[in-house]
């Protein structure tokens, strides 16, 4: 006879249909970041509280491994990038929490790793390998120019050392830009309709391409953000950071859940779905 937790828990690991993007213009961009700021004021001190705790754990990670013999320095870097999608994914269930009239708790920005640890942690991995393999790929590509043009001659040597000098600078940032396309949603479509971690950020990829002049727009807007708010002293950033979590989670809105089923309450327990 089959216990009905045990049914129902094997339900909550049951995957929805994968949700397609939706068209968004430029314009609703600016709509993004105006609901991420409604998202700080509804609520500005428990976000400012969140964020200095995500940056707490920032450091006292980066602090952590950065005591390694060796090793620390260099792995100190990939270790954050690894776990900071799930950090992501617990701003995000903050602001769906408030967006749904719960009590948001500086503690949401654990949510993540409580109920998808394992999903996330594998879009962190993926994250990183794509990193690297991304620079791999401008070495090699700059390399192999550099080669070639050693053998048919057609370079002085000068020429040749900036010529492979621009390919690498050019490609190298080309390559940046997708895998943070590919990061952008993927947290949000695993912890918010339990997409499997590679399928999330393939979707992600996909609904920025298909909507690339409303992303650009969006990233010179964050990018402008950015930069006032590092002004006096870095505080903006307690500001920023919660603006940006909102952003993300009216992006998401708008891009995928019209088309998506509503994401169905957490039972205790891991939740993961099986990372593809």
């Amino acid at each position: 006879m089959n216990d009905p937790h045990t049914t129902d828990h094997a339900a909550s690991h049951r995957r929805h249909p994968l949700p397609p993007a939706a068209h968004v213009t430029p314009g609703d961009t600016l709509g993004w970041i105006a609901a991420g700021w409604k998202t700080f004021i509804a609520n500005p001190g428990t976000w400012v509280l969140q964020t200095l705790a995500l940056i707490a754990v920032l450091f006292v990670l980066a602090a952590a491994v950065g005591f390694i013999p060796t090793i620390g320095p260099l792995l100190a870097p990939l270790v954050l990038q690894l776990v900071f999608p799930m950090l992501v994914a617990g701003m995000v269930t903050g602001v769906h929490a408030q967006h749904e009239g719960q009590p948001l708790r500086v503690a949401h920005l654990f949510e993540g790793a409580r109920r998808h640890a394992g999903n996330l942690l594998m879009v962190g991995f993926f994250f990183v390998l794509g990193g690297l393999a991304a620079a791999l790929i401008a070495v090699l590509v700059g390399s192999s120019a550099a080669v070639t043009g050693m053998l048919v001659g057609l370079l002085g040597s000068i020429g040749l050392a900036n010529g492979v000098a621009l390919l690498s600078a050019a490609l190298w940032p080309v390559l940046l830009i997708l895998l943070l396309m590919a990061l952008w949603f993927a947290p949000a479509l695993v912890v918010l309709q339990n997409v499997s971690p590679l399928d999330a950020m393939k979707l992600s990829l996909r609904a920025c391409i298909s909507n690339l002049a409303s992303f650009i727009v969006l990233g010179f807007v964050l990018y402008v953000l950015t930069w006032f708010a590092m002004l006096p002293f870095a505080l903006g950033v307690l500001v920023l950071v919660p603006v940006m979590a909102g952003a993300l989670y009216a992006a998401w809105q708008d891009t995928f859940a019209p088309h998506a089923p509503q994401p169905t309450p957490a039972l205790p327990g891991p939740t993961d779905a099986p990372a593809e």
